[in-house]
């Protein structure tokens, strides 16, 4: 297309596909199968050699779900994309690409609880550390660094704890020492960009928000281009060593006449390959249709949450609000910062009875489901502290902000009223 469009919301409908060349075809098709003919044996020797790009085998990439990293990539501002079967493995391959045994990440305290699980239990147990930290006070990434520590990692809008990262503080640390910030944007697609405030590489589970509609798991992580991963060989060697699973190839001079994309070209011909969590075509599919809506969907979930937020803030026996907007003077500053034109579509709030009232707000829900997601189109509740974050232990529940009376709602885009009245009548009943 001449001038290519910038805006995210036109990115959505038409980054990296136009229409099919032979059929004309404008939707995307599904390119559900496992192999691709090679035109010739040259053809193959030159695709497995990287000589050249192109299909090979869809464990590794595939013409629909390269439509699904194109766009990503576009959107988000990033130099390339690779797509994952789930938001787990985009988290364990953005790490796993730097650090390797006997190798450490600095992470914030402030996560998911099934990445502080991988982080504190998987990763350890094959030989990589874990460093938690509060990025209340973004120096304790500095202090928490040393020779071994290859990647700083954070999430954007943490869920949930709902407190916003400072990503230009910390990244501006890690970047002078040859350390990339990762940074988990699940919770906040469109309304943060974060390769605009220094991050190098995004990720996200494309199942949430991205998606939209609770059909489809997947993940992605987008290289920014914005690293220079050659001028730091010490600080990264899984990129600038030579690696014998490709005949010696050093990353960082390898794929310099494709562009600054030696993090995820490596990703792919290296962890996707060997250790195989591909999204299925069907599922790129399915994740593509929710990006063309995702902007507009953004938009009605961080109005009605506001309004949730601001309704739940009427309520006698709500004793806490857990939202961007009712966070303390600092952490509200860095809202308004890096979130633009809305504050994500969570919001979490404790009842005054603790416990056995938030089990009875759940219980009494009529329309929200109960079910371990976010960023649903439907509103959806749970209780993290008896859920997602229930293998965490009590002092770890804290570090993340979970509490026993906790419940968080990822607020969909029905009509306003009608979510304001479910809440209103299970709240009653939890009093």
């Amino acid at each position: 297309m001449n001038n290519p469009p910038r805006h995210p919301e036109t990115l959505a409908l038409h980054a990296g596909w136009r229409a099919d060349p032979e059929t004309g075809s404008v939707a995307v098709p599904i390119h559900q199968t496992t192999s691709y003919q090679f035109r010739s044996p040259e053809h193959a020797a030159n695709l497995f050699a990287l000589k050249e790009f192109g299909n090979i085998y869809t464990r590794i990439m595939n013409p629909t779900t390269a439509v699904l990293e194109e766009r990503l990539a576009a959107i988000e501002g990033g130099a390339a994309a690779l797509a994952t079967a789930s938001g787990q493995a985009a988290t364990a391959f953005a790490v796993q690409n730097l650090a390797r045994a006997g190798d450490n990440i600095v992470s914030s305290t402030d996560l998911y609880g099934g990445t502080w699980n991988m982080f504190a239990h998987t990763l350890k147990d094959q030989g990589i550390e874990v460093r938690f930290v509060d990025p209340a006070e973004p120096e304790n990434f500095r202090r928490a660094t040393d020779a071994g520590t290859r990647a700083y990692y954070a999430e954007t809008l943490p869920n949930p704890k709902l407190t916003v990262f400072p990503i230009a503080e910390v990244a501006a640390i890690g970047r002078p020492l040859g350390i990339p910030l990762i940074m988990d944007n699940t919770a906040a697609p469109i309304v943060c960009r974060p390769f605009d405030h220094g991050a190098a590489v995004v990720m996200y589970s494309t199942t949430k928000y991205i998606g939209g509609h609770g059909n489809s798991i997947g993940g992605a992580v987008i290289d920014g281009g914005n690293f220079d991963w050659g001028a730091h060989s010490d600080r990264q060697p899984l990129l600038n060593t030579p690696d014998p699973s490709y005949h010696g190839a050093v990353w960082s001079e390898a794929v310099k006449p494709l562009g600054p994309i030696a993090y995820i070209v490596r990703m792919r011909v290296v962890l996707l390959r060997d250790l195989g969590a591909a999204l299925s075509p069907f599922n790129a599919f399915l994740i593509l249709q929710g990006i063309e809506t995702l902007p507009l969907r953004m938009e009605r979930h961080c109005e009605n949450t506001e309004k949730v937020a601001a309704f739940l803030a009427t309520r006698k026996g709500v004793s806490r609000i857990i939202h961007p907007l009712y966070s303390g003077q600092a952490a509200k500053g860095r809202a308004e910062r890096y979130l633009r034109g809305g504050y994500g579509g969570l919001v979490g709030f404790e009842l005054a009875g603790g416990l056995e009232a938030g089990k009875r707000f759940i219980a009494a829900l009529k329309m929200l489901y109960h079910v371990a997601n976010i960023g649903d189109s439907r509103s959806l509740a749970i209780h993290p502290a008896s859920t997602t974050h229930s293998q965490l232990s009590q002092a770890e529940q804290a570090a993340t902000g979970v509490t026993e009376g906790y419940v968080r709602l990822s607020v969909g885009i029905e009509h306003i009223d009608d979510i304001l009245a479910d809440l209103d009548q299970a709240i009653e009943q939890a009093s």
